[in-house]
């Protein structure tokens, strides 16, 4: 199993021999990677959902999964709404509610509403993958069970800041997280405030 951070949201999985792309997105560096199997995307926010991106790392044979908000632009996808679950390739997809619970661009209203976007919890071998996409420490995030790797927004407005995110780290107590999404936060906070709560912090460099 291998993780590569590319940009921002964006990140490739390759394990048995499958590459899947996370959230491809423009601004990340894409040369010399090998086209994706699978590719998973979260939302419609420019970031998330890029078609030259999406061109840049799709074959004939790629199978995309995202949300029906996505499959309005990506129309080849399948969609799985939130609470759904899906096999591909011996791995098993859940889709997981991503959104926001207090932030928005005025009273009223949210920057991602419930139900629009997906995380994603991937299970491959009995190791389970939670990616947590655009949201906030939502109940369906602390809730989750049994993670054995976690990739955790934190920056705001959109989102939440790294003390909320490692709050929201310990209720659901991963093995390992990883901070991603952190564009100008200061993540000594995130590692701080999970100190001694057993769960491995690991930092990698979405910004290179």
């Amino acid at each position: 199993m291998k993780i590569t951070p590319i940009r921002h949201a964006s990140m490739m999985i390759e394990a048995g021999g499958k590459v899947i792309q996370v959230d491809p997105w423009s601004q990340g560096n894409y040369d010399g990677l090998a086209a994706a199997d699978l590719v998973l995307i979260t939302d419609i926010h420019p970031d998330h959902l890029d078609g030259k991106a999406i061109a840049k790392v799709k074959k004939d044979a790629t199978v995309f999964i995202a949300p029906a908000a996505v499959a309005k632009t990506v129309t080849e996808a399948k969609v799985l709404a939130n609470g759904e679950k899906t096999s591909w390739e011996g791995w098993t997809i859940e889709a997981v509610p991503m959104y926001n619970l207090k932030r928005g661009p005025e009273a009223g209203k949210f920057f991602h509403d419930k139900g629009r976007g997906n995380g994603y919890v991937l299970t491959n071998g009995g190791t389970r993958f939670y990616i947590a996409g655009d949201t906030e420490g939502v109940p369906e995030m602390r809730g989750l069970k049994n993670i054995d790797v976690a990739f955790v927004p934190m920056n705001l407005p959109y989102r939440m800041p790294p003390d909320e995110a490692a709050d929201t780290v310990r209720a659901f107590h991963p093995k390992i997280v990883y901070p991603y999404h952190y564009r100008g936060s200061d993540l000594s906070v995130f590692s701080k405030t999970l100190e001694g709560s057993g769960i491995d912090v690991r930092i990698r460099d979405w910004y290179y």
